[in-house]
């Protein structure tokens, strides 16, 4: 029997962060902490946490500033960078699911943006395994296939900033799940249009953080992301210099599927298949 509850963690600068947390009826074996892709909610996560709960796991899924349960009544002037998700959200997401289950491990399951996180908080040496689901540079070039590589490029160059300009921030539905405020796409987009992403960003100065990530990693990419392709996650992996990240590419048919792409890795088709494999490295000595 899963146990689960609604509520808030404060981030670093005290606002109110939307979570949810499943747990075991038991003893719980470690703590796992989802930290989401960009513009994406928690509650999208809300299968897989509940399969890590009734394998044992206490998990917290928590929504960034500007998106989801975390989402002010109106996104148009609120102030907020990508950055913020890590520094502010994440950090004290760290710190609030760490305080859980005092003695036990602290697990760390990032998609897309989550596993760029884990590199920036200036706590990541509470995580003692961490598994970086399609986390890769966003450099637009890395992006497979002709088409959507320059639809990528013509959405962060020059259809987003228009939108942002005229709206005050990025709405829904044009290529990410949820709105973004203006000031975390306009980052997002400027790091995109460097070969290496937030590392080149001489004003990111928890980029020296990557380095004290020193718990076991494991990248699980999908051969049919177009976005997280091999080379993207393996550049990403290269900050990691604490650790010896493993790097794994997962055919669909090796799946039973199709497709899986940059977001059906947490579709519970995938339960046997992905999931499982997934919670026996997280539950790993």
């Amino acid at each position: 029997m899963v146990k689960e509850e609604e509520l808030k963690i404060a981030a670093r600068d005290g606002y109110a962060l939307g979570a949810a947390r499943r747990r075991p009826e038991g003893e719980p074996v470690g703590t796992v902490l989802i930290a989401a892709a960009t513009a994406v909610p928690a509650g999208f996560y809300r299968r897989f946490a509940t399969y890590l709960a009734e394998r044992g796991f206490d998990t917290v899924a928590f929504d960034y500033r500007g998106v989801g349960r975390s989402r002010p009544s109106s996104l148009n002037g609120f102030d907020a960078q990508m950055r913020d998700w890590a520094d502010l959200d994440t950090t004290a997401a760290v710190d609030f699911a760490a305080a859980l289950n005092p003695g036990k491990p602290l697990l760390y399951v990032g998609h897309s943006f989550g596993g760029q996180a884990l590199g920036l908080l200036p706590n990541n040496t509470k995580v003692s395994r961490a598994l970086l689901v399609a986390s890769q540079v966003g450099y637009w070039r890395y992006v497979t296939g002709a088409f959507e590589r320059y639809r990528v490029y013509a959405m962060l160059r020059f259809i987003g900033p228009a939108l942002v300009q005229a709206l005050g921030y990025l709405p829904g539905g044009i290529g990410l799940g949820d709105g973004v405020p203006r000031g975390v796409f306009l980052e997002w987009a400027g790091w995109c249009m460097k070969p290496g992403y937030l590392f080149d960003d001489e004003t990111l100065a928890t980029r020296a953080n990557f380095p004290h990530y020193r718990g076991a990693l494991r990248a699980v990419g999908m051969a049919d992301d177009p976005w997280a392709t091999p080379p993207a996650i393996a550049r990403l992996l290269q900050g990691y210099t604490g650790t010896k990240p493993e790097h794994i590419t997962v055919e669909p048919r090796d799946a039973g599927a199709a497709k899986i792409g940059h977001f059906n890795f947490f579709r519970a088709d995938f339960r046997d298949t992905l999931w499982k494999p997934a919670a026996d490295w997280l539950g790993a000595k």
